[in-house]
């Protein structure tokens, strides 16, 4: 059902920045006058994965503990991180992270209503600049003075019914979605793993011309970053294959002048050496002059070695496991210039290295662009779901009505 093809009803101000007007028959008031504000007392040090109860935390999944805090209906949202993101209707015993924020003790209202209302509202706080100070955690006063809207309670029920049939349908088709970009991931993983199998190998040093660490210790510390200045970079600024800088951890070109042994080059490769070792980039003109960061290896390809087939290289499970098998370190994974020299790599003619590289182009690039549609309609569909639920708990359309007309 549309919400456009919902009848109008008669409505009136209520003069609120993110919500203009209300049905005539709906009551407003503020979060405080339907529930009570509560924090958790936990800490993530207190979860026990053979828990009997969920354990709440400030991220999406819950944990398990041993032991529970609270026994009752409640929605809980987190109070910094990821703020006006994540939501849970819960029911029962359960332990609440201290930064968890637990409300519970509902008066006048259906939980299942105000866990529609409130995640819809909220959201649209938290994401308004004026509601978030620099912010990425939740005062108190942010959720009692909460502006809260009620329908009468028979409504409530309705509203809270329909909306948990109507997203049920869209989080199916978004887990379908989900579900076949997985398989599309998995086979752009087996195309490019098929191209480094049953090959004549060679050892990786072999194909470089070099390989350096970034950095360390005194050559970069963190007092000498700068805004908008060189970009440094380090594996988390390396997203499916391609380098997207932090322009907070960068230097000044002086400094980057110092470092110049660690300047990215065209067609160097940026590897991961620290836990994320599976995470490799090509260095494009864009990249060049940037410098390899503290976690990072930088490799040049020798001469007869194609750049873009080293990096297809390195995007193959046959590197990814030799990586993890060779890197070292106590506690986190770390690669250097000997471990990462003795990995092994097929090396094959420079015109049958550009046609591999071809190849896993064009295969790769029909696969991206399934994957892309896919992503797209999974961005829809969830933007359906807040217009709906938003829609639905503000009065913008009577649910009654919609559920005559199907």
């Amino acid at each position: 059902m549309s919400i456009a093809t919902s009848r109008s009803r008669a409505t009136r101000a209520v003069g609120n920045r993110w919500l203009a007007e209300i049905p005539e028959n709906w009551s407003s008031t503020r979060l405080r006058f339907v529930c009570d504000v509560a924090t958790g007392s936990g800490d993530t040090q207190d979860a026990e994965p053979d828990g009997d109860y969920d354990f709440f935390v400030r991220s999406p999944n819950p944990l398990r503990s041993t032991v529970f805090t609270f026994n009752t209906e409640a929605v809980l949202t987190a109070g910094d991180g990821a703020v006006g993101e994540i939501f849970h209707h819960v029911c029962g015993k359960f332990h609440a992270h201290q930064r968890v924020y637990v409300l519970t003790n509902f008066r006048g209202v259906m939980p299942r209503y105000f866990y529609y209302y409130f995640s819809s509202y909220f959201r649209l706080m938290a994401q308004d600049g004026s509601a978030r100070t620099t912010v990425d955690s939740v005062r108190r006063w942010m959720l009692t003075d909460m502006p809260f809207v009620l329908p009468p309670l028979d409504e409530q029920r309705v509203i809270a019914d329909y909306l948990d049939g109507e997203t049920a349908q869209i989080d199916a088709l978004v887990a379908k979605q989900q579900e076949f970009i997985g398989l599309l991931r998995e086979r752009r993983a087996t195309v490019i793993t098929a191209e480094f199998d049953s090959k004549v190998k060679g050892r990786l040093r072999h194909a470089i011309k070099f390989s350096q660490t970034g950095p360390f210790g005194t050559q970069l510390s963190a007092n000498e970053y700068v805004e908008n200045g060189v970009p440094v970079i380090n594996p988390s600024h390396i997203k499916r294959g391609m380098m997207e800088p932090d322009l907070a951890i960068s230097v000044s070109c002086e400094k980057a002048a110092e470092l110049s042994r660690h300047r990215l080059e065209l067609g160097d490769i940026v590897l991961g050496r620290k836990g994320e070792v599976d995470k490799s980039a090509l260095v494009t003109k864009t990249e060049v002059g940037y410098i390899c960061g503290s976690d990072s290896m930088l490799l040049r390809p020798a001469a007869a070695t194609v750049p873009s087939y080293l990096w297809w290289f390195f995007q193959s499970s046959a590197a990814h496991n030799q990586l993890e098998r060779w890197s070292v370190g106590s506690t986190v994974a770390g690669l250097n210039q000997v471990t990462i020299s003795n990995v092994t790599v097929p090396l094959p003619s420079n015109s049958e290295q550009r046609r591999i590289v071809e190849h896993l182009n064009e295969q790769t690039n029909r696969i991206d662009a399934l994957i892309a549609k896919g992503e797209e309609h999974i961005a829809l569909a969830k933007e359906r779901r807040s217009a709906l639920i938003t829609a639905a708990v503000t009065g913008q359309f009577d649910v009654r009505t919609a559920l005559k007309g199907t």
